[in-house]
Protein backbone atom coordinates (compact mmCIF):
# COMPACT_ATOMS: atom_id res chain seq x y z
CA UNK A 1 0.00 0.00 0.00
CA UNK A 2 1.12 3.39 -0.25
CA UNK A 3 0.67 4.29 2.60
CA UNK A 4 2.27 2.12 5.78
CA UNK A 5 -0.58 0.19 7.93
CA UNK A 6 0.37 0.12 11.35
CA UNK A 7 -0.40 -2.05 13.95
CA UNK A 8 0.33 -0.98 17.46
CA UNK A 9 1.63 -3.62 20.10
CA UNK A 10 0.91 -1.69 23.12
CA UNK A 11 2.81 -3.04 26.37
CA UNK A 12 2.35 -2.75 29.89
CA UNK A 13 5.09 0.06 30.46
CA UNK A 14 2.64 2.67 28.14
CA UNK A 15 5.25 3.53 26.03
CA UNK A 16 4.24 5.95 23.34
CA UNK A 17 3.93 4.76 20.25
CA UNK A 18 5.20 7.06 17.02
CA UNK A 19 3.76 6.69 13.59
CA UNK A 20 5.01 8.94 10.67
CA UNK A 21 2.43 9.04 7.96
CA UNK A 22 2.13 11.33 4.62
CA UNK A 23 -0.11 14.23 4.01
CA UNK A 24 -2.90 13.27 1.72
CA UNK A 25 -2.29 9.78 2.15
CA UNK A 26 -4.52 7.37 3.83
CA UNK A 27 -3.50 6.64 7.13
CA UNK A 28 -4.91 3.39 8.62
CA UNK A 29 -4.02 2.54 12.33
CA UNK A 30 -5.24 -0.62 13.97
CA UNK A 31 -6.43 -1.46 17.42
CA UNK A 32 -6.40 -4.97 17.68
CA UNK A 33 -7.95 -6.80 20.51
CA UNK A 34 -5.19 -9.06 21.12
CA UNK A 35 -2.41 -7.34 22.36
CA UNK A 36 -5.27 -5.42 24.93
CA UNK A 37 -5.71 -8.11 26.61
CA UNK A 38 -2.16 -8.70 28.49
CA UNK A 39 -3.09 -5.63 30.23
CA UNK A 40 -5.84 -7.24 32.21
CA UNK A 41 -5.92 -9.99 34.28
CA UNK A 42 -6.41 -13.33 33.13
CA UNK A 43 -9.38 -15.41 32.60
CA UNK A 44 -11.47 -16.74 36.06
CA UNK A 45 -11.13 -20.16 34.60
CA UNK A 46 -8.08 -22.10 33.31
CA UNK A 47 -8.31 -23.69 30.36
CA UNK A 48 -11.32 -21.42 28.84
CA UNK A 49 -9.93 -19.16 26.12
CA UNK A 50 -10.12 -14.98 27.12
CA UNK A 51 -12.91 -13.62 24.80
CA UNK A 52 -14.13 -10.51 27.12
CA UNK A 53 -15.74 -7.71 24.88
CA UNK A 54 -13.39 -4.70 24.67
CA UNK A 55 -14.14 -1.61 23.71
CA UNK A 56 -11.94 1.85 22.71
CA UNK A 57 -12.03 5.46 23.31
CA UNK A 58 -9.68 8.02 20.96
CA UNK A 59 -9.38 11.73 21.91
CA UNK A 60 -7.03 14.16 21.08
CA UNK A 61 -5.20 14.78 24.09
CA UNK A 62 -6.27 17.77 26.42
CA UNK A 63 -9.74 17.59 24.47
CA UNK A 64 -12.48 15.55 24.27
CA UNK A 65 -12.69 14.75 20.51
CA UNK A 66 -10.34 13.79 17.71
CA UNK A 67 -9.04 16.12 14.64
CA UNK A 68 -11.23 16.88 12.05
CA UNK A 69 -9.68 14.29 9.59
CA UNK A 70 -9.14 11.45 11.91
CA UNK A 71 -12.41 8.89 12.31
CA UNK A 72 -12.83 5.96 14.29
CA UNK A 73 -15.12 3.11 13.89
CA UNK A 74 -15.10 0.00 15.50
CA UNK A 75 -18.36 -2.00 14.87
CA UNK A 76 -19.32 -4.66 17.62
CA UNK A 77 -16.84 -5.10 21.26
CA UNK A 78 -15.82 -8.58 19.47
CA UNK A 79 -13.85 -6.46 16.82
CA UNK A 80 -11.23 -5.24 16.38
CA UNK A 81 -10.99 -0.79 16.38
CA UNK A 82 -9.67 0.87 13.50
CA UNK A 83 -8.75 4.54 13.13
CA UNK A 84 -8.50 6.08 9.91
CA UNK A 85 -8.29 9.44 8.03
CA UNK A 86 -6.41 11.61 5.63
CA UNK A 87 -4.00 14.48 7.18
CA UNK A 88 -3.48 17.18 4.69
CA UNK A 89 -0.65 19.52 4.37
CA UNK A 90 -1.77 21.96 7.39
CA UNK A 91 -0.55 19.05 9.57
CA UNK A 92 2.81 18.83 8.58
CA UNK A 93 5.22 19.25 11.16
CA UNK A 94 2.72 19.01 14.15
CA UNK A 95 2.93 15.89 16.17
CA UNK A 96 -0.57 14.83 16.91
CA UNK A 97 -0.67 12.81 20.30
CA UNK A 98 -4.04 10.94 20.58
CA UNK A 99 -5.08 8.99 23.37
CA UNK A 100 -6.17 5.68 23.37
CA UNK A 101 -8.40 4.05 26.52
CA UNK A 102 -9.15 0.37 26.35
CA UNK A 103 -12.37 -0.60 28.54
CA UNK A 104 -13.06 -3.90 29.52
CA UNK A 105 -16.51 -4.37 29.60
CA UNK A 106 -16.53 -7.86 31.99
CA UNK A 107 -14.37 -6.36 34.48
CA UNK A 108 -14.30 -2.93 33.95
CA UNK A 109 -11.26 -2.33 33.93
CA UNK A 110 -9.26 0.33 31.94
CA UNK A 111 -5.72 0.63 30.17
CA UNK A 112 -4.23 4.20 28.25
CA UNK A 113 -1.52 4.17 26.00
CA UNK A 114 -0.66 7.14 23.28
CA UNK A 115 -0.03 7.31 19.99
CA UNK A 116 2.20 9.70 18.41
CA UNK A 117 0.82 10.76 14.53
CA UNK A 118 3.97 12.80 13.33
CA UNK A 119 2.47 13.72 9.59
CA UNK A 120 5.18 13.72 6.99
CA UNK A 121 5.36 15.71 3.80
CA UNK A 122 5.94 14.29 0.63
CA UNK A 123 7.06 15.78 -3.19
CA UNK A 124 3.92 13.96 -5.14
CA UNK A 125 1.68 15.64 -2.89
CA UNK A 126 -1.22 16.49 -4.34
CA UNK A 127 -1.62 13.99 -6.74
CA UNK A 128 -3.44 15.84 -9.80
CA UNK A 129 -5.96 13.80 -10.71
CA UNK A 130 -8.28 12.49 -8.31
CA UNK A 131 -11.01 9.94 -8.41
CA UNK A 132 -13.62 9.15 -6.25
CA UNK A 133 -15.59 5.63 -6.77
CA UNK A 134 -18.59 4.40 -4.62
CA UNK A 135 -18.80 0.63 -3.81
CA UNK A 136 -22.22 -0.32 -2.74
CA UNK A 137 -21.32 -3.77 -1.51
CA UNK A 138 -18.81 -2.72 1.28
CA UNK A 139 -18.58 -1.47 4.51
CA UNK A 140 -15.79 0.97 5.83
CA UNK A 141 -13.93 -1.20 7.71
CA UNK A 142 -13.80 -4.23 5.42
CA UNK A 143 -12.51 -1.78 3.49
CA UNK A 144 -9.76 -0.96 5.64
CA UNK A 145 -8.49 -3.97 5.73
CA UNK A 146 -4.88 -3.99 3.74
CA UNK A 147 -5.83 -6.95 1.40
CA UNK A 148 -8.94 -5.80 0.39
CA UNK A 149 -7.84 -1.66 -0.35
CA UNK A 150 -4.87 -3.82 -1.75
CA UNK A 151 -7.17 -5.41 -4.39
CA UNK A 152 -8.82 -2.68 -5.36
CA UNK A 153 -5.90 -0.50 -5.68
CA UNK A 154 -4.81 -3.30 -8.29
CA UNK A 155 -8.46 -2.93 -10.58
CA UNK A 156 -7.97 0.88 -10.66
CA UNK A 157 -4.33 0.42 -11.58
CA UNK A 158 -4.87 -1.92 -14.74
CA UNK A 159 -7.81 0.19 -15.56
CA UNK A 160 -5.71 3.78 -15.13
CA UNK A 161 -2.13 2.28 -15.91
CA UNK A 162 -0.75 5.19 -13.80
CA UNK A 163 2.86 5.36 -12.55
CA UNK A 164 2.23 6.84 -9.01
CA UNK A 165 -1.31 5.47 -7.64
CA UNK A 166 -2.56 6.26 -3.63
CA UNK A 167 -5.38 5.76 -2.47
CA UNK A 168 -6.32 9.48 -0.58
CA UNK A 169 -9.66 8.79 1.47
CA UNK A 170 -12.26 6.62 3.04
CA UNK A 171 -15.75 7.95 3.52
CA UNK A 172 -18.85 5.63 4.92
CA UNK A 173 -21.76 6.46 2.81
CA UNK A 174 -23.87 7.37 6.48
CA UNK A 175 -21.31 9.95 6.52
CA UNK A 176 -22.41 11.33 3.83
CA UNK A 177 -26.17 11.04 4.68
CA UNK A 178 -26.86 7.28 3.35
CA UNK A 179 -29.18 5.57 4.82
CA UNK A 180 -28.44 2.30 7.21
CA UNK A 181 -29.60 -0.43 5.31
CA UNK A 182 -32.12 -3.17 6.40
CA UNK A 183 -30.63 -6.34 8.21
CA UNK A 184 -31.92 -8.78 5.38
CA UNK A 185 -29.56 -10.55 2.10
CA UNK A 186 -26.24 -8.99 3.61
CA UNK A 187 -26.51 -5.32 2.32
CA UNK A 188 -23.92 -3.03 2.68
CA UNK A 189 -23.89 0.28 3.85
CA UNK A 190 -21.49 1.40 0.85
CA UNK A 191 -18.51 3.30 1.13
CA UNK A 192 -16.33 5.64 -0.95
CA UNK A 193 -13.35 5.81 -1.81
CA UNK A 194 -10.87 8.72 -3.38
CA UNK A 195 -7.56 7.86 -5.14
CA UNK A 196 -5.37 9.77 -6.95
CA UNK A 197 -2.92 9.67 -9.74
CA UNK A 198 -0.09 11.36 -11.73
CA UNK A 199 -1.74 10.50 -15.50
CA UNK A 200 -5.14 11.42 -16.85
CA UNK A 201 -7.72 10.05 -16.49
CA UNK A 202 -8.67 6.62 -18.89
CA UNK A 203 -10.68 6.28 -21.93
CA UNK A 204 -12.62 3.69 -20.07
CA UNK A 205 -12.91 6.02 -16.72
CA UNK A 206 -14.59 8.96 -19.22
CA UNK A 207 -16.75 6.52 -20.55
CA UNK A 208 -19.20 7.76 -17.77
CA UNK A 209 -19.63 11.04 -19.15
CA UNK A 210 -20.58 9.83 -22.14
CA UNK A 211 -24.42 11.72 -22.73
CA UNK A 212 -25.58 8.09 -23.47
CA UNK A 213 -24.50 7.09 -20.01
CA UNK A 214 -25.32 10.40 -18.72
CA UNK A 215 -28.97 9.78 -20.23
CA UNK A 216 -29.37 5.96 -18.60
CA UNK A 217 -27.94 7.58 -14.90
CA UNK A 218 -30.79 9.93 -15.27
CA UNK A 219 -33.00 7.47 -16.13
CA UNK A 220 -31.51 5.62 -13.37
CA UNK A 221 -30.36 2.60 -15.18
CA UNK A 222 -26.93 1.58 -14.98
CA UNK A 223 -24.32 2.69 -17.51
CA UNK A 224 -22.95 0.67 -20.11
CA UNK A 225 -18.80 0.97 -18.91
CA UNK A 226 -16.31 -1.81 -20.53
CA UNK A 227 -14.20 -1.96 -17.68
CA UNK A 228 -16.57 -2.68 -15.16
CA UNK A 229 -16.22 -6.58 -15.61
CA UNK A 230 -12.66 -5.97 -13.92
CA UNK A 231 -14.19 -4.97 -11.02
CA UNK A 232 -17.33 -6.68 -10.82
CA UNK A 233 -15.54 -10.26 -9.53
CA UNK A 234 -15.09 -8.69 -5.97
CA UNK A 235 -16.52 -4.58 -6.11
CA UNK A 236 -19.52 -3.54 -7.72
CA UNK A 237 -19.32 -0.20 -8.26
CA UNK A 238 -21.98 2.42 -9.00
CA UNK A 239 -20.40 4.58 -12.02
CA UNK A 240 -23.33 6.91 -11.83
CA UNK A 241 -21.88 8.43 -8.68
CA UNK A 242 -18.12 8.16 -9.60
CA UNK A 243 -16.06 11.84 -9.25
CA UNK A 244 -13.37 12.41 -11.52
CA UNK A 245 -11.55 16.03 -10.48
CA UNK A 246 -8.23 17.31 -12.55
CA UNK A 247 -7.50 20.01 -9.75
CA UNK A 248 -4.72 21.51 -12.37
CA UNK A 249 -7.98 23.13 -13.93
CA UNK A 250 -9.74 24.13 -10.49
CA UNK A 251 -9.44 27.64 -9.83
CA UNK A 252 -8.60 28.29 -6.15
CA UNK A 253 -10.40 30.54 -3.85
CA UNK A 254 -8.89 31.49 -1.10
CA UNK A 255 -11.04 32.92 1.99
CA UNK A 256 -9.60 34.50 5.06
CA UNK A 257 -11.07 32.57 7.64
CA UNK A 258 -10.68 33.48 11.27
CA UNK A 259 -8.29 31.71 13.42
CA UNK A 260 -10.09 29.25 15.12
CA UNK A 261 -8.17 29.75 18.43
CA UNK A 262 -7.58 27.06 20.89
CA UNK A 263 -10.97 25.38 21.85
CA UNK A 264 -10.89 26.77 25.54
CA UNK A 265 -13.46 29.76 26.69
CA UNK A 266 -11.81 33.00 27.66
CA UNK A 267 -11.91 33.11 32.00
CA UNK A 268 -15.04 35.32 33.04
CA UNK A 269 -14.54 34.76 36.48
CA UNK A 270 -16.36 32.96 39.59
CA UNK A 271 -20.46 32.23 38.93
CA UNK A 272 -22.36 34.93 41.21
CA UNK A 273 -25.65 33.57 41.16
CA UNK A 274 -28.84 35.54 41.75
CA UNK A 275 -29.46 36.41 45.47
CA UNK A 276 -32.28 34.97 47.34
CA UNK A 277 -34.09 37.75 47.84
CA UNK A 278 -36.23 38.52 45.14
CA UNK A 279 -37.90 41.89 44.18
CA UNK A 280 -41.71 41.97 44.32
CA UNK A 281 -43.39 43.09 41.24
CA UNK A 282 -46.30 44.66 40.55
CA UNK A 283 -49.38 42.94 38.61
CA UNK A 284 -51.58 46.26 39.04
CA UNK A 285 -50.80 47.27 34.79
CA UNK A 286 -51.36 43.82 33.81
CA UNK A 287 -54.57 43.98 35.43
CA UNK A 288 -55.82 47.05 34.21
CA UNK A 289 -54.40 44.92 30.50
CA UNK A 290 -56.67 41.86 31.21
CA UNK A 291 -59.48 43.33 32.58
CA UNK A 292 -59.80 46.76 32.49
CA UNK A 293 -59.57 47.27 28.80
CA UNK A 294 -61.60 44.74 27.75
CA UNK A 295 -64.69 45.65 30.05
CA UNK A 296 -63.89 49.64 29.17
CA UNK A 297 -64.35 48.71 25.25
CA UNK A 298 -67.82 46.32 26.50
CA UNK A 299 -69.51 49.21 28.04
CA UNK A 300 -68.38 51.80 25.43
CA UNK A 301 -70.06 49.23 22.64
CA UNK A 302 -73.30 48.69 25.50
CA UNK A 303 -74.27 52.20 25.05
CA UNK A 304 -73.40 52.39 21.19
CA UNK A 305 -75.93 49.88 20.82
CA UNK A 306 -78.66 50.93 23.22
CA UNK A 307 -78.17 54.56 21.38
CA UNK A 308 -79.01 52.92 18.14
CA UNK A 309 -81.60 51.23 19.52
CA UNK A 310 -83.08 53.23 21.85
CA UNK A 311 -82.60 57.00 20.94
CA UNK A 312 -82.53 56.62 16.85
CA UNK A 313 -85.91 56.15 14.30
CA UNK A 314 -84.98 53.38 13.05
CA UNK A 315 -83.94 51.52 16.23
CA UNK A 316 -87.10 52.20 17.71
CA UNK A 317 -89.45 51.74 14.89
CA UNK A 318 -87.45 47.63 15.42
CA UNK A 319 -88.90 47.85 18.76
CA UNK A 320 -92.42 48.67 17.88
CA UNK A 321 -92.63 46.30 15.57
CA UNK A 322 -91.36 43.70 17.53
CA UNK A 323 -93.60 44.63 20.30
CA UNK A 324 -96.35 44.56 18.09
CA UNK A 325 -95.48 40.96 16.53
CA UNK A 326 -95.09 39.98 20.46
CA UNK A 327 -99.06 41.21 21.20
CA UNK A 328 -100.30 39.78 18.09
CA UNK A 329 -98.97 36.11 18.49
CA UNK A 330 -100.98 36.22 22.27
CA UNK A 331 -103.94 37.36 21.20
CA UNK A 332 -103.96 34.51 18.36
CA UNK A 333 -103.34 32.33 20.83
CA UNK A 334 -105.81 33.41 23.48
CA UNK A 335 -108.75 33.43 20.70
CA UNK A 336 -107.61 30.01 19.53
CA UNK A 337 -108.62 28.99 22.86
CA UNK A 338 -111.76 30.63 22.70
CA UNK A 339 -113.10 29.52 19.10
CA UNK A 340 -116.36 28.00 18.88
CA UNK A 341 -116.71 25.28 16.44
CA UNK A 342 -119.23 22.63 15.77
CA UNK A 343 -118.83 19.77 17.67
CA UNK A 344 -118.68 16.48 16.16
CA UNK A 345 -121.35 14.15 15.49
CA UNK A 346 -119.73 11.62 17.98
CA UNK A 347 -119.69 14.02 20.77
CA UNK A 348 -123.73 14.32 20.45
CA UNK A 349 -125.71 13.25 23.54
CA UNK A 350 -127.51 10.12 22.85
CA UNK A 351 -130.58 8.02 24.30
CA UNK A 352 -130.18 5.25 26.12
CA UNK A 353 -132.27 2.49 24.93
CA UNK A 354 -133.26 0.93 27.97
CA UNK A 355 -133.73 3.59 30.77
CA UNK A 356 -134.38 6.59 28.49
CA UNK A 357 -132.10 8.97 30.19
CA UNK A 358 -129.97 11.39 28.03
CA UNK A 359 -126.43 10.13 28.01
CA UNK A 360 -123.92 13.46 28.69
CA UNK A 361 -120.89 13.75 25.83
CA UNK A 362 -117.16 12.96 27.19
CA UNK A 363 -116.16 16.55 27.52
CA UNK A 364 -117.34 19.61 29.62
CA UNK A 365 -118.29 23.13 27.52
CA UNK A 366 -115.16 24.53 28.80
CA UNK A 367 -112.68 21.54 27.30
CA UNK A 368 -110.08 22.33 24.79
CA UNK A 369 -112.11 21.95 21.65
CA UNK A 370 -108.68 22.27 19.35
CA UNK A 371 -107.46 19.04 21.17
CA UNK A 372 -110.89 17.15 20.61
CA UNK A 373 -111.08 13.91 18.84
CA UNK A 374 -113.46 13.23 16.02
CA UNK A 375 -114.27 9.51 17.20
CA UNK A 376 -115.13 8.84 20.60
CA UNK A 377 -114.82 5.02 21.63
CA UNK A 378 -118.11 3.38 22.83
CA UNK A 379 -117.08 2.95 26.31
CA UNK A 380 -116.68 6.31 26.93
CA UNK A 381 -120.21 7.66 25.76
CA UNK A 382 -121.86 6.84 29.59
CA UNK A 383 -119.58 10.01 30.65
CA UNK A 384 -121.46 12.98 28.43
CA UNK A 385 -122.55 15.63 30.33
CA UNK A 386 -123.88 18.55 28.05
CA UNK A 387 -126.79 19.54 25.93
CA UNK A 388 -126.20 19.98 21.92
CA UNK A 389 -127.00 23.47 20.89
CA UNK A 390 -130.08 24.57 20.64
CA UNK A 391 -130.69 26.46 17.36
CA UNK A 392 -132.84 29.85 17.75
CA UNK A 393 -135.89 31.00 16.88
CA UNK A 394 -136.48 32.23 13.52
CA UNK A 395 -133.83 30.11 12.24
CA UNK A 396 -135.67 28.66 8.84
CA UNK A 397 -137.73 31.77 8.63
CA UNK A 398 -134.12 33.47 7.76
CA UNK A 399 -132.98 30.55 5.63
CA UNK A 400 -135.74 30.74 3.43
CA UNK A 401 -135.57 34.54 3.13
CA UNK A 402 -131.90 34.09 1.73
CA UNK A 403 -133.19 31.38 -0.56
CA UNK A 404 -135.37 34.09 -2.17
CA UNK A 405 -133.26 36.96 -2.58
CA UNK A 406 -131.01 34.81 -4.12
CA UNK A 407 -133.38 33.14 -6.74
CA UNK A 408 -133.85 36.98 -7.45
CA UNK A 409 -130.70 38.07 -7.91
CA UNK A 410 -130.32 34.67 -10.02
CA UNK A 411 -133.33 36.39 -12.80
CA UNK A 412 -132.20 39.68 -12.33
CA UNK A 413 -128.66 38.53 -13.65
CA UNK A 414 -130.18 36.35 -16.87
CA UNK A 415 -132.28 39.05 -17.93
CA UNK A 416 -129.58 41.50 -17.77
CA UNK A 417 -127.66 39.00 -19.98
CA UNK A 418 -130.49 38.77 -22.44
Amino acid sequence: LPSTLMVTILSRSHADRNVYPSAGVLFVHVLEREYFKGEFPPYPKSGDASNDPITFNTNLMGYPDRPGWLRYIQRTPHSDGVLYGSPTAEHVGKPTIIEITAYNRRTFETARHNLVINIMSTEEFPLPYQAEFYIKNMNVEEMLASEVLGDFLGAVKNVWQPERLNAINITSALDRGGRVPLPINNLKEGVYVMVGADVPFSSCLREVESPHNQLRCSQEMEPVISCDKKFRAQFHIDWCKISLVDITKVVMVHSNRPDPGTGILPEFGEYNPPSESLKGRDYFSDFLVTLAVPSAVALVLFFILGYSMCCRREGVIQLVHHSSIQKSTKELRNMSKNREISWPLSTLPVFNPVSGEVVPPIHPDNYETTSMPLMQTQTNLQNQITIPQQRPSGWCCRRLLHYRILSALLCVNVCVRL
